[in-house]
């Protein structure tokens, strides 16, 4: 029997609550990205120790397998002006609207080469068959459905020779989350984007990854560390806000996520010779254990396996880990699905002594700060 996405204990939201000062909220990545500070807490003890993530190479024993999440963040975010509805013509008193309206659309998932999920500000004005205009004019799209969480669906279609895919990546800006104050910038095309990032989906960075360095890299495989990828589409589930006073009732919201025969087959391996599996960001985690619970399911040995799924894992407090044994992961907000996954998997009190720790030493926090290796 499935274990259910929202599992049976009862928490409540205040429980991962803590204090951050907003100065320590990273508006801007390092000039280096291994310059950043590292937390190293230890699963079983708590113990705390503060190090640097340059060190991160010579931290690993050498038989661990390192799990990189390879998804590209597209640049998701559009601004676009209301077009009125096709089959209507607008009255003279709603032209001015339709025309100047201000819209602002965050792509949430592919549907097809040219039909997308997406969120739309301002939504409630937003009605089926309704266009909006992006750059000027060369592209277009029509609200075609409306879903869960807020969601519309739009087909895209383009008035000239390109495609739009090609619109969309020159239009679209780079989706920074909302606590970075700030407009995106050139620079942040590169930076908020891993090293090894390969598969374009994903609307937020799989943030763990943003420290790592080509260096980076030599030097683990150099420590003798193997590593893996799988590619999980970030998307709503990842950072959709917890409503109510408990984590009950919470609905993810899916990600799609996809791991290839190699990457299955040495994680498989790597449990079987009990060597470490290091999550490199909670992304993978979910991607890795949505998997092993369907694993576990179907009665296999293996703890994994090959293929694409949508991952609707909701991993909280009492939740039974079966592939990840290490994790790397970035600060997450207070009362956060992500800062529930951590603490299912090293402990309520553990991970929030951590935190006031690092609060207390002037760590930076989120998609641009500094991160934490649980083992």
């Amino acid at each position: 029997m499935r274990v259910p996405a929202r599992l049976r204990l009862l928490m409540r939201l205040d429980e991962l609550d803590y204090h951050l000062p907003p100065e320590q909220i990273a508006q801007r990545p390092l000039d280096r990205r291994d310059a950043s500070r590292l937390l190293l807490l230890h699963r079983s003890s708590g113990a705390f120790q503060d190090r640097h993530f340059v060190e991160f190479p010579d931290l690993l024993s050498g038989n661990e397998l390192l799990v990189l999440n390879n998804a590209r963040v597209i640049p998701a975010r559009l601004f676009g002006r209301r077009a009125g509805v096709r089959s209507q013509k607008p009255s003279r008193s709603t032209r001015v609207e339709h025309l100047s309206g201000k819209v602002e659309v965050l792509l949430a998932r592919r549907v097809d080469d040219d039909t997308w999920e997406a969120l739309v500000r301002p939504g409630r004005k937003m009605h089926l068959g309704e266009r909006v205009l992006f750059g000027d004019g060369e592209l277009e799209a029509e609200i075609v459905a409306r879903g869960e969480f807020g969601l519309r669906t739009l087909r895209f279609v383009t008035h000239d020779r390109k495609t739009a895919s090609e619109h969309l990546d020159r239009l679209g800006h780079v989706p920074l989350p909302p606590y970075i104050e700030r407009a995106d910038e050139t620079t942040d095309r590169e930076r908020y984007q891993t090293v090894f990032a390969k598969h374009p989906g994903a609307i937020a960075a799989p943030t763990a990854g943003l420290h790592f360095s080509e260096e980076t890299m030599k030097r683990i495989r150099a420590r003798g560390a193997q590593v893996c990828e799988l590619t999980l589409h970030v998307g709503l589930g990842t950072f959709q806000p917890v409503h109510g006073e408990t984590l009950e009732g919470h609905v993810m919201h899916s990600e799609s996520y996809d791991i290839s025969r190699e990457a299955a087959e040495r994680i498989n391996e790597a449990h079987t010779a009990r060597r470490p599996v290091l999550a490199i960001g909670t992304t993978v985690v979910r991607a890795l254990e949505d998997s092993a619970l369907s694993v576990a399911e179907a009665g296999s040995s293996d703890v994994v396996k090959a293929g694409k799924a949508e991952a609707k894992l909701f991993i909280t407090p009492g939740f039974r880990f079966r592939a990840v044994t290490g994790l790397l992961t970035n600060f997450h907000l207070a009362r956060s699905t992500l800062l529930a996954l951590v603490c299912a998997f090293a402990g309520r009190e553990k991970v929030l002594g951590a935190y006031r720790h690092a609060v207390e030493a002037g760590y930076r926090f989120y998609s641009y700060g500094d991160c934490m290796l649980i083992r």
